[in-house]
């Protein structure tokens, strides 16, 4: 994924919002309080996008029983933080702590144990998981962990933007996160406006690819150039933006006060999903090879 100057926009297709979805609050782990926005009623799934939860307390009593150790099998999981600290541990042998700015991309291909525990006792934890599917000929390869610490992320500063990117490329500059059959693109968007004019940013989207933007400070609006409501968005909101058939596609933001959100595309996979828990395969016979596998201790061999 690139972005060029605005001189550009006219060229290729505006993507706009077709639907807008609020999180529903719900727990998960061992009792960490966060709001589910992919992967409820309103928006179950977004191929290849499984799940996205936004986590975000200062009470420790909502995040400090965190994710204690569980199994995967089938898809990818991506933590990003944006405060505090999270300690990852898994089967393979792999431990870490992602800090505010960094991000953990864990490949459970065939089978993983993992656990991520808050590295904190106060004070401010706050961050998201997605859930990335695999297809077929990948649910089975063999696990990996990249742990990206905040210093290896290059950040874009474009038309009073400012761009983290971690996956795929802004600009002509590429993330830090490497990926094989499923490589999302995955921005972290700082849109900072001054007193005169409001911040624009644009990003021309190569292939044809799902997306989402979603706000966490602020608000912004997405093909500013089109009356349409649903392409303004608040804080808490996610925007699932429209399809495109062409090859080549761009996506505008402007916000006329200060807006944070991530904007994350990937290519469809559209293979049949069935998921239960934790296990994403392609058939109900494979998620009961996988439940038999965890309760023989066989998942991660």
């Amino acid at each position: 994924m690139n972005s060029n100057t605005n001189d550009q926009k006219h060229a290729v297709p505006q993507r706009s919002v077709t639907k807008r979805v609020k999180g529903v609050a719900t727990s998960d782990g061992a009792g960490v309080s966060l709001t589910r926005i992919i992967g409820q009623p309103m928006l179950p799934r977004l191929d290849p996008f499984l799940m996205l939860d936004f986590f975000g307390s200062d009470k420790p009593d909502e995040y400090l029983s965190g994710f204690p150790s569980h199994p995967h099998r089938g898809f990818q999981t991506v933590t990003y933080m944006l405060a505090g600290k999270m300690r990852h541990k898994d089967s393979v042998g792999n431990e870490g702590v992602i800090e505010a700015g960094g991000i953990q991309w864990m490949n459970a291909g065939k089978g993983i144990i993992h656990e991520e525990m808050p590295e904190q006792e106060e004070g401010l934890l706050q961050g998201f998981q997605l859930w990335v599917n695999l297809p077929s000929h990948e649910k089975m390869s063999p696990p990996s962990y990249q742990d990206i610490q905040p210093s290896d992320v290059p950040v874009v500063n474009s038309h009073g933007a400012t761009v983290k990117v971690l996956a795929g490329e802004f600009d002509g500059v590429a993330g830090p996160v490497k990926t094989t059959a499923v490589a999302p693109s995955f921005f972290d968007v700082h849109l900072t406006p001054t007193e005169d004019e409001p911040s624009v940013l644009s990003i021309n989207i190569k292939g044809i690819q799902e997306g989402f933007i979603y706000v966490y400070e602020g608000a912004l609006t997405v093909n500013p150039e089109s009356a349409a409501s649903e392409n303004t968005l608040s804080a808490t909101e996610l925007g699932v933006l429209s399809p495109t058939s062409t090859e080549n596609s761009q996506l505008t933001l402007l916000a006329k006060g200060e807006c944070k959100c991530i904007v994350v595309f990937g290519e469809p996979i559209n293979e049949p999903i069935v998921q239960y828990g934790p296990f994403v395969m392609n058939t109900q016979q494979e998620i009961m090879e996988a439940f038999e596998a965890y309760k023989n201790g066989k998942l991660t061999l």
